[in-house]
């Protein structure tokens, strides 16, 4: 439990909010420290001064009762002798305790005018924060008034602080934990659902329901890009399924012909030296096949794993199209394909010729596959701009949109006959080879194939 997501994105979060709170709290209890210790020193110092010239100012009358300026100010009110044994204004400061004149530094008192300090009174054992203000009359001083207050109430008043504080802060934490709580739900709720998906995909099951998670955030991003993942290895378990169907069928029927072949000339059911030839071309044409089919494999395999060595030639692209060109020129006749060839130009290219041909020759398989019996076919050539174009065009069925993406796709077909390889062998050596093959198609008006490359 303590390991898991739902319960650490919590914690964390109101332990985060309860440092922050902390570190607050301690800030603000610092800043009213300072605040009501300035506060009540201004306070003090106020009430010395004035006690010190009232009593100034009222010498020789018996008037002023410390008490009662002690109950109008709330402080205690002191009196310090300037020196031991001098009594200012006999009989005037009626009811100012006494202190010791060592209580206060007079040569400071007379340089500052005022000090402060702390002291503990005699016969007490509280600490008082006191202010002295000098008692003068004329240009004489006799001594200091003194104005203190305990230091307790300071700290009553910065403990009723803390009290109010610690309550808006365990608020505070109730509130953070319950938000955390419901984010934590909202966020690992759709994050355990994938974790589960995840485990159905481990596992080999790929037909499962992804959550939808609404709004635009990253665990929605992550839904979707999990439910096209899914969907492309459900789609890529199917294609695989269906090469390794072609494949086994394509491989059948070469090796059901070289067997059958082999084993009539074998056995002597063929004599005739003609049937014989016959039969050895069979074989022949066959093993071809089956090493067209290999190869095609070997090469996507190479280009997926980035093994795949480029040579750099010159090519004459005229002479590479001718060759393309003858070899289906058998295949046009016998179906009364109409079968063109435009040259515009005649570039010579720094390329792999091998590989050129090799698409070139996929591209016009692929056409003569599609088109019907009696449909056109065009193989054209041009260059500008530092770019060779090669095309391909035909009168097949054409592709449909949403499937101009998956024709290069490895072991896909629009009607699950052959291997599917042609077209993805032919995009991935387009894209080593420093070019890119382009496709144009509507359905019912058949497809141009275009395979544009650098000139060096």
């Amino acid at each position: 439990m303590f390991r898991s997501l739902r319960f650490r994105l919590p914690a964390i979060f109101v332990m985060g909010i309860a440092l922050a709170g902390l570190v607050a709290t301690l800030v603000a209890i610092g800043l009213f420290q300072d605040y009501a210790r300035d506060q009540s020193l201004e306070e003090l110092r106020r009430e010395a001064r004035g006690v010190s010239r009232l009593y100034a100012e009222e010498a020789g009358r018996e008037t002023l009762s410390a008490r009662r300026l002690e109950e109008a100010t709330g402080d205690k009110l002191y009196y310090a002798p300037a020196e031991a044994g001098i009594e200012p204004f006999p009989g005037q400061l009626l009811g100012l305790r006494r202190l010791p004149p060592e209580a206060i530094d007079s040569a400071e008192l007379e340089a500052s005018g005022v000090i402060t300090f702390e002291f503990t009174p005699p016969g007490e054992d509280r600490v008082y924060l006191a202010v002295a203000h000098p008692l003068r009359l004329g240009a004489q001083t006799f001594g200091a008034v003194v104005a203190a207050k305990p230091k307790a109430e300071l700290r009553e008043r910065w403990t009723t602080l803390v009290q109010r504080l610690a309550l808006a802060f365990m608020g505070g934490i109730i509130v953070a934990g319950v938000l955390a709580w419901y984010l934590s739900r909202r966020i690992t709720g759709p994050v355990l659902a994938l974790s589960r998906a995840a485990d159905e995909v481990a596992e080999g099951r790929y037909e499962i329901d992804v959550p939808r998670v609404p709004g635009r955030d990253e665990v929605a991003h992550l839904a979707e890009r999990f439910e096209e993942m899914a969907t492309r290895l459900r789609e890529t378990e199917e294609l695989e399924r269906n090469f390794l169907m072609s494949v086994s069928h394509e491989l059948r029927t070469p090796l059901t012909a070289i067997r059958g072949h082999v084993e009539a000339l074998r056995e002597g059911v063929v004599e005739d030296p003609k049937l014989a030839a016959d039969s050895l071309d069979v074989i022949a044409l066959e093993a071809e096949r089956l090493e067209r089919l290999v190869g095609d494999v070997l090469d996507l395999a190479k280009l997926d794993a980035h093994r795949f060595t480029v040579l750099s030639e010159e090519v004459d692209m005229k002479r590479l199209l001718d060759r393309a060109y003858a070899a289906f020129g058998g295949e046009a006749r016998r179906r009364e394909i109409e079968y063109r060839q435009d040259v515009r130009s005649r570039p010579v290219i720094v390329s792999d010729g091998d590989r050129v041909l090799q698409i070139i020759s996929n591209l016009l398989a692929n056409a003569f596959r599609w088109t019907p019996d009696g449909g056109r076919i065009d193989l054209s050539l041009s260059a500008g701009n530092g770019t060779v174009s090669v095309a391909v065009a035909d009168t097949g069925p054409g592709i449909a949109p949403e499937e101009r993406e998956r024709i290069f796709r490895p072991f896909w077909s629009r009607d699950g006959g052959g291997t599917g390889l042609g077209l993805a062998i032919a995009s991935e050596l387009a894209t080593a080879l420093g070019g890119r093959l382009e496709v144009a198609s509507e359905p019912g008006s058949g497809s141009r194939f275009e395979l544009k490359l650098p000139v060096a």
